[in-house]
């Protein structure tokens, strides 16, 4: 089946002011407007739009057909995915919480990550499977987890996130028009966050390899660098700003591609501080955070004026709400790292 052409896709002159959710539904209703073959689908997604309200309005204007609301059964809506990609479909599927994604893990790990290899390249997955995930918003269990590492240690598969306004537009539309399957993992806490989003022109079909910046530097500095992603990004930011208040140069660099994982940004931004401080919400054992600290350490070492560390979730289940705010990262939690690795002399 041959692309269609994108008689609706435009480049829209000034900025647009939306919250990050809004974004996304821009996203989506550009790429079913623009190919036919896009089909969302998930939990409550049509009628109700979506608990976060994503997917309101789409059902309306392009019907049933295109926006599905699926029984409560998260390997039914990934198995029925790979069919439609299989049959020439986009298929778009929500999953309502980060906790939930788990009944789906099988679908994921064994049919999503593998046809592709497994049919010799002759079958290809452009599944996006979109997931709401970390904390902050004081929900109950299963309504907060930050799973991406289990999903960016399996090959196949490919993982974004996004921190603003403008990356999650951006992430959506890439992520729809990839031959390969996309997660992506959408920080709920920023849903209401508010940033100017730009729309423009896309290709057809975007290659793997093309899904965008895979880390950039949202501020330079000598002293320490600070990578997040997702939903730290913004508290990188905020602890670099109270220190350089001190006195204290710290830079950010941002993950927004997280698997394949790419680390030149991060390895030069090293070199020039010496110093590294990852911040993420999972748990650190095992964690992407850690694979990081790895490679850097490998690819960086004598430019290392201290240990890598990590600031990020305990190795606990994630706590109720009452007491999330002891488990997240803060801006406290950061500067103490930053404390920690500038004693290094």
């Amino acid at each position: 089946m041959t692309a269609p052409a994108l008689p609706r896709d435009r480049t829209v002159q000034g900025r647009e002011r939306l919250t990050l959710a809004g974004a996304i539904t821009r996203g989506l209703s550009a790429e079913l407007a623009a190919d036919d073959r896009v089909v969302v689908m998930g939990e409550d997604v049509g009628r109700l739009g979506g608990v976060f309200r994503v997917t309101d309005g789409l059902q309306q204007e392009f019907g049933e057909h295109r926006v599905v609301d699926t029984p409560l059964a998260e390997s039914g809506i990934i198995g029925t995915a790979v069919g439609m990609a299989m049959r020439g479909r986009r298929p778009v599927c929500e999953i309502q919480f980060d906790g939930f994604v788990f009944p789906a893990f099988d679908q994921i790990v064994t049919q999503v990550a593998r046809l592709h290899v497994r049919s010799g390249g002759r079958v290809r997955m452009p599944i996006t499977i979109r997931i709401p995930y970390g904390g902050g918003i004081g929900a109950v269990e299963h309504h907060s987890e930050s799973p991406e590492a289990y999903f960016c240690a399996t090959p196949g598969l490919r993982v974004m996130t996004c921190s603003t306004p403008q990356d999650a537009y951006d992430a959506v539309r890439a992520a729809v028009r990839c031959d390969d399957p996309v997660i992506l993992f959408e920080p709920k806490r920023r849903y209401w966050d508010k940033g100017d989003v730009v729309e423009s022109v896309l290709p057809k079909s975007v290659p793997p390899t093309g899904l965008g910046e895979a880390a950039r530097v949202l501020r330079s500095g000598t002293d320490v660098t600070l990578v997040g992603y997702g939903p730290t990004v913004r508290t990188c930011l905020d602890a670099a700003e109270a220190a350089a208040a001190e006195g204290r140069s710290i830079g950010v660099v941002e993950l927004r591609v997280l698997a394949p994982l790419e680390l030149d940004v991060v390895v030069a931004a090293v070199r020039t501080t010496g110093r590294l401080v990852l911040v993420s919400e999972a748990p650190q054992t095992g964690s992407l955070a850690a694979e990081i600290a790895a490679r850097v350490t490998e690819q960086a070492f004598y430019s290392l004026e201290a240990p890598v560390l990590r600031v990020g979730g305990f190795d606990v289940p994630y706590p109720p709400s009452r007491l999330e705010e002891l488990y997240l990262p803060d801006v406290d939690r950061v500067l103490d790292a930053v404390d920690r690795s500038l004693a290094f002399a």
